[in-house]
């Protein structure tokens, strides 16, 4: 990415320079990086040809082995359908993020369906498409291999849009104001400033959104609807398998093969991007002690970079001149406030005719064959999950903020910190669910009650991870006059440091209750062998009624959700988000 010289953005802390290094220093770190760029090919080249294999006459398997040989193989079908469904994910939130932001009426109804969409449990998404999938990939396997891609992006785009969105909203006053008066296009904006002042929240949101990728791993690979199961190999399918047959042993190797892959990533993919993206802070001193990478400092110096130069230059000059139709940035874009216009008024007329005909199909399709009656159960069940779900957000925030802003503002600490918060936050807590249901059993603990274990097991990491990505963005210069003005350690926090975080809690609020609601279809229902313990509440009615393929009671389970989780957003979240935008930024 080309950056510009725009006022406050800090230079990479990690100058390598080739130039220095010696000829065999040179040619060892280009043997490595190509090394490494074959292997990546390589995998890529075994598994494609598995993922268009034709259906057999026996149709979709639902079983998978659960012979340890098969954990590798898996392994590496795990992680393709993970880093596809991130990179779709990233360009869902570029897309939708810009939407929302760059337009006043976009932006009112994109924000509230997207805090209902990461709330629509992923079963929810894959009852109303797994037919659409087989129908476009007939007779190959692709077509599950697509569903199940399609479900983990469900689970990781809505944090990450979020996070680009609340970017774009408070970007400093002075970048957007050096780009104005550089007359950038709006697609040089984009990636001159848009996309780095977002980089460093976007990357810890990329994080977490590979850890929920693998929370709901198990339902994207055995998926389970209108009494069918479709089993594709991978990780999730296998301990899926492992825990049907008791076997806690194969369950532990499973979560042995998980940790060296997420061990693997951290080292390979996610502490080269954090001490790439230091360069991205909104500061204008240098850390003390900025962050470091062993895989960085082989990629500069092996000089690849020049190499991608030769094509990414010329690309980039074709893509701007492409672009410049679409106008250069002008004045700042309104968020509202402004005075009513006819249009607003055709505007809002139109999409209360759209709410008047979804109300009437829910009453036709819904309320009408199920009656009141159950209506007002299932709102009974989800009020149930709404409490679970805000005392999962309380402890959360207690436990968590003050963790994050340590691990975020103290480069030492998170130097040791960070990769045990990665491997924590990517590890798929419902593969030890089998072992927590039997401690459950044992002790005869309230599933009730346990449920709130399970749910903050894999929710609980949005809240960090964006305290994690706002207290390390904090600029150098706030907290060097912080210390010159002698504020004691609760002066800092109630005047610098709770303010600055105060943004990202709201984000990592809003995407940790999304993920609640969804977690919900895992949590409220668990089952170890023969045994299962199910708990009261809206999470485990969608996930009963989706496995018997039950369409107007899942129906009536995610809108009962969705209105749980409007009134939420209407009364809490979107008040939070506004007081953070207008007095706790950069701006």
């Amino acid at each position: 990415m080309n950056t510009v010289a725009l006022p406050g953005v800090l230079r990479s802390p990690l100058n390598d320079d080739r130039s220095q290094a010696s000829r065999s220093t040179r040619i060892w770190t280009g043997l490595a990086v190509a090394i490494g760029a074959l292997v990546l090919l390589g995998a890529l080249a075994y598994l494609l040809p598995a993922l268009g294999a034709p259906i057999g006459p026996a149709g979709v398997p639902s079983h998978v082995s659960t012979d340890p040989a098969n954990l590798p193989y898996y392994a590496l079908r795990s992680l393709f359908r993970m880093f596809t469904a991130l990179i779709i994910s990233l360009v869902f939130a570029f897309l939708y993020g810009l939407a929302a932001a760059r337009s006043r009426r976009l932006g009112a109804v994109l924000i509230p369906l997207l805090d209902i969409l990461q709330s629509v449990p992923v079963l929810g998404f894959l009852s109303a498409t797994i037919s659409i999938w087989l129908v476009l990939f007939p007779g190959s396997i692709m077509g599950v291999e697509a569903a199940s891609i399609f479900a983990i992006f469900t689970s990781q785009a809505w944090n990450m849009a979020f996070s680009f969105y609340n970017s774009l909203t408070s970007e400093p006053a002075d970048l957007d104001e050096a780009v104005r008066l550089m007359r950038l296009t709006r697609w040089q904006r984009f990636w001159k400033l848009d996309v780095p002042n977002s980089m460093i929240p976007l990357l810890w949101n990329c994080m977490m959104s590979m850890g929920g990728g693998w929370f709901f791993l198990t339902a994207s690979e055995m998926i389970s609807v209108n009494n069918r199961t479709l089993a594709l190999p991978g990780i999730g399918s296998f301990v899926e398998e492992a825990t049907a047959e008791q076997d806690l042993g194969k369950v532990g190797l499973a979560i042995l093969t998980m940790i060296v892959v997420v061990l693997l990533i951290d080292f390979l993919l996610w502490k080269p991007l954090t001490a790439w993206a230091e360069k991205f802070r909104y500061t204008s001193s240098q850390s003390t002690e900025p962050r470091r990478s062993l895989v960085l400092t082989i990629i500069r110096l092996s000089g690849v970079k020049d190499l991608l130069g030769l094509v990414g230059h010329p690309l980039a000059d074709l893509l701007d001149r492409i672009t410049r139709p679409l106008g250069r940035t002008g004045a700042r874009w309104s968020r509202g406030g402004g005075r009513r216009r006819p249009s607003d008024l055709v505007w809002w007329a139109c999409l209360a005719l759209i709410g008047l005909w979804g109300l009437w199909q829910l009453d036709r399709l819904v309320i009408r064959p199920l009656g009141l009656g159950e209506v007002g159960h299932v709102f009974q069940l989800g009020l149930l999950t709404f409490l679970r779900v805000l005392i999962l957000m309380v402890v959360c925030t207690i436990v968590w903020v003050p963790i994050g802003a340590l691990i975020g503002m103290n480069p030492r600490i998170s130097r040791y910190l960070q990769p045990l918060v990665q491997i924590l936050a990517s590890f798929p807590a419902n593969f030890i669910f089998p072992f927590v249901t039997m401690v459950f059993i044992i002790w005869r603990i309230d599933i009730n009650w346990g449920s709130i274990l399970l749910m903050a097991l894999g929710t609980q990491w949005y809240i960090l991870f964006n305290v994690i990505a706002g207290a390390s963005a904090i600029p150098d210069d706030l907290l060097e006059m912080s210390r010159s003005l002698g504020q004691n350690r609760w002066q800092r926090w109630k005047t610098l440091i709770l303010p600055a975080l105060f943004g990202s809690w709201c984000t990592g609020g809003i995407t940790a209750a999304g993920g609640a609601w969804n977690a919900s279809i895992v949590s409220e229902v668990v089952s170890y062998g023969k045994t299962e313990l199910t708990a009261k509440g809206l999470g485990a009615y969608i996930a009963q009624v989706t496995a018997t393929g039950d369409t107007p009671r899942i129906i009536l389970g995610v809108a009962v959700m969705s209105i749980f989780v409007v009134l939420a957003d209407r009364f809490f979240w979107s008040p939070l988000q506004s007081l953070a935008q207008r007095r706790y930024s950069l701006t």
